[in-house]
Order: C-alpha cells, then sequence, then structure tokens
C-alpha cells in the first residue's frame, strides 16, 4: 500500500469495464490521487485534449487503458475506426507522456496482435512470427503499435513504460449490448434471453470448434497493479488464466449456469476468429509474482448473476 499512497495516477478508460476495477484496486491499495478521465472531457484522439489532461491531473503514473473494442461482428463493421483510434489514443498519450517526464507509463495491449497461426501456448517472442487473424488485425495491429513505440522511447529517452497482453476478459459490468459484445456477455445474454422468452433455440456464431482463453477482470485489474509497481522491462508480459476451452464446451457451460435447455444452433456462415487462443503467462508469474485466482466456472457465475441482476435493476 506504501507503493501507492503518494503517487497520482490517470487511468485513461478508468470509467470502462477494465479500467473500473483496476480503479477500485488503486484506491483499496491506498491511492490517495486517482483520476479517470471521462472521454467527452479529455478525448485522447485530439491532441490540445491530451496535452490539457497531463496538465490538469500532473501523473506519476499513467496506465492506458482507454480503447475502442468489440467482438468479431464490430471489428468487421469497423477495422478502419478500430484501428485510427486506438493507434492514436495510445501514441498520442505516450508522446505527452514523455514530454512531461512521466515516472512510468502502463500500456495495455491485447491478444488479438499475436498472428492468425501462433503456436500454443502464445509465448511473447511470437508476437512478430506472422499476420493477425484478419477480422480483428487492425485492432491487434494499433495497439503493437504501441508496444513498438514504448520500447523505442525507451531506447532513445529513457522513457520507463510497460507493456501488457491480456487475453480475452469477462466478468460483471462487461458490455452485453449484442452488436459490439465479446463472446462470453453475448451467449450469456442470448442465453438468459432464449429462456425468458421460452425460445426453442440459441443460435451461436461459427462451428463451435476455436477455442479461446479467458481471464477474470478483476484477475486482470490485479496484475496490472502488481506489474505497474514491480515490472520494468521493455519487453511485453502475456497476462492470462493458462487454460483453453472450446467456443462449444463454452457454451454447454452457460446454458448449464443460466438454465437454458433448448437447442444450440451453429451458424457456420459466420467466422470462427483465430483458430486457437491460449497464453503462456510464465514471465508474469517470475517478472512480478503474478498469476490467475478465478477459475472459469466461477467466473462466469459471477457474471451471470451479476447480468441477471442488472436486468431486473433495468427492467
Amino acid at each position: 500500500m506504501a507503493f501507492w499512497e503518494n503517487l497520482r495516477v490517470v487511468v485513461s478508460g478508468g470509467n470502462g469495464f477494465l479500467g473500473s476495477f483496476v480503479v477500485e484496486k488503486l484506491r483499496a491499495a491506498g491511492c490517495r490521487s486517482v483520476f479517470a478521465p471521462r472521454s467527452h472531457e479529455y478525448d485522447l484522439r485530439d491532441i490540445p485534449h491530451v496535452r490539457r489532461l497531463f496538465d490538469d491531473a500532473k501523473p506519476d503514473v499513467f496506465i492506458h487503458l482507454a480503447a475502442v473494442v468489440g467482438g468479431i461482428a464490430a471489428n468487421r463493421a469497423n477495422p478502419g475506426r478500430f484501428f485510427y483510434d486506438n493507434a492514436i489514443m495510445g501514441i498520442q498519450a505516450i508522446e505527452v507522456a514523455r514530454l512531461v517526464g512521466i515516472a512510468k507509463f502502463v500500456c495495455a495491449g491485447t491478444i488479438c496482435s499475436y498472428p492468425k497461426y501462433t503456436p500454443v501456448p502464445f509465448r511473447e517472442e511470437s508476437l512478430w512470427d506472422g499476420y493477425p487473424e484478419e477480422t480483428n488485425a487492425p485492432y491487434g495491429l494499433a495497439k503493437k503499435m504501441l508496444l513498438v513505440q514504448l520500447q523505442a522511447y525507451r531506447q532513445q529517452y529513457g522513457m520507463k513504460g510497460i507493456y501488457l497482453t491480456p487475453v480475452n476478459l469477462y466478468g460483471p459490468r462487461d458490455n452485453f449490448d449484442l452488436q459490439s459484445s465479446h463472446v462470453i456477455p453475448a451467449l450469456i445474454r442470448k442465453c438468459l434471453d432464449a429462456k425468458h422468452t421460452g425460445a426453442a433455440s440459441v443460435t451461436a456464431w461459427g462451428t463451435g470448434n476455436a477455442t479461446r482463453e479467458f481471464l477474470y477482470v478483476e484477475d486482470a485489474a490485479e496484475a496490472i497493479l502488481l506489474a505497474a509497481e514491480k515490472y520494468n522491462e521493455p519487453d511485453p508480459v502475456n497476462l492470462g488464466s493458462g487454460s483453453e476451452i472450446s467456443i462449444r464446451d463454452l457454451l454447454q457451460k452457460i446454458c448449464f449456469l443460466t438454465g437454458y435447455s433448448g437447442e444450440i444452433c451453429w451458424d457456420a456462415s459466420q467466422p470462427d476468429g483465430q483458430p486457437r487462443r491460449c497464453l503462456d503467462t510464465s514471465r508474469a508469474l517470475a517478472e512480478f509474482g503474478w498469476r490467475a485466482n478465478t477459475p472459469l466456472d466461477q467466473g462466469l457465475q459471477k457474471t451471470v448473476e451479476w447480468y441477471s441482476s442488472a436486468k431486473l435493476l433495468s427492467a
């Protein structure tokens, strides 16, 4: 707790899904000055706004979590926006952080930066071994350019910046909008809606054969704080649970937890996305002593309960 007590910290995206948990954990760790800027007040795509944010908040540590994100459908519909917005927000934040001489910059990347056919488990050394999966390549490459920038700035200017690569996150407060959500919230919503309406079937994208690894959001937030405190190297670090599950098996778990017993229809005309995803997380354990603690079944249960409660409150 003493580490954070007298530091001024900005968390871009601090009012979003992951960011809200990071802000909570910073305050619980004793940080007395945490600022989570709102995008309508500080638009990181606009360089005068970025300069004003640094002038107003005067951060010692900047944790960059702000991103324009979504599932496969959202990535396919917005490749230009997902590339430009994610690249420019990070590039400008890192540049102004350099100019003001910030003590540390913490940047969240994405598993979407890895090549489409990366051998499992994904090791950080494989990041540059090929082109990302096509449906989310613009987003993944935009985020990967921030790793290049941080490493270049460290080399030329001595700027202290670290880059973390989280796997697919899930948990309470996630985005459950079917037009833009990721796979877990989308499937939870589909199953609960189908159960409520008595629908005979639920349709899921793809074949169900693709595999994914999922990290509970609070575990990810804990990793970010630990890395900010203890990690100071230029190399990227994977953040994940270290376990892999097919989308078909994932949906079976969600059906059980939501109490949905209808038919599952797989729409193979829709893309599976990257064939497999599973990270080697040994570097995080070795460098700053972090490993995920929340089993998938437990995390899914918490997520289903949160969304069910949120639906009741909004009804």
